[in-house]
């Protein structure tokens, strides 16, 4: 999931300084919501394996 995070950024810094400014707001969108399900994910994992 990382990668696809790092993956979209990239995408979106690209896609910025090619002055596509729509679809980078698409990119930095996704990669935002990738970045804070991964989070979520990362916690729960890590909450999980505090009481295993």
């Amino acid at each position: 999931m990382v990668e696809w995070i790092i993956g979209a950024a990239v995408l979106a810094l690209l896609f910025a300084l090619l002055g596509f400014t729509t679809i980078a707001r698409g990119f930095a969108a996704i990669a935002k919501i990738l970045f804070y399900i991964f989070l979520v994910v990362l916690i729960v994992l890590l909450i999980s394996g505090l009481f295993s």
